[in-house]
């Protein structure tokens, strides 16, 4: 029999209103079902400057820049605020069985707390790629979600070890150490 996710776990999220400053609204609305994987979650703070503009996101010490003032305010905040708040929920389960996973993007981006394993069964039970969860990176313009490239497509995204090595942050200009 193959797996099918339970959408009616499936938390909705919006990346844009996670860019226009709803970060720390969505983590907090996230915090109940986040308790049942870590016994006590990590305080965010965020940061907002209208007239630079800056939006930015404290965690554990690592600022994550989701819009800066050399930045178009064209949706371009879109990627950086939703792999910031995943980033952020995902390092706290990086010692846990599960990982919190994204499905779909922009007004439609929602979340589902998963086993790599149920993530990968979904990829398997899935046949619209668009449709499978995945982990949320920090490299435009995609920012992990999985496309079609003019020279075929992306393979199946498996980051069991997702939570490491996250204050690094492959474009250097998301997340700040």
């Amino acid at each position: 029999m193959a797996f099918h996710l339970d959408y009616d776990r499936w938390i909705h999220l919006d990346a844009e209103k996670l860019a226009e400053g709803g970060i720390e609204r969505a983590y907090e609305a996230l915090m109940p079902e986040l308790k049942r994987y870590v016994q006590r979650p990590a305080q965010i703070e965020e940061t907002v400057d209208n007239d630079a503009p800056l939006y930015s996101v404290t965690f554990a010490g690592r600022e994550f820049v989701i819009l800066g003032p050399e930045d178009d305010e064209n949706g371009s905040s879109w990627g950086p605020a939703t792999f910031a708040l995943f980033a952020i929920i995902n390092d706290q389960l990086a010692h846990g069985d599960h990982r919190f996973y994204a499905i779909n993007g922009g007004n439609d981006l929602g979340g589902m707390f998963l086993t790599p394993a149920q993530a990968r069964a979904a990829q398997e039970a899935l046949p619209k790629r668009s449709d499978w969860p995945y982990l949320p990176d920090d490299r435009p313009p995609w920012f992990g979600q999985y496309h079609l490239r003019a020279h075929g497509s992306s393979p199946p995204l498996d980051r069991s070890e997702y939570g490491t090595g996250l204050s690094r942050g492959a474009a250097g200009r998301y997340l700040h150490a």
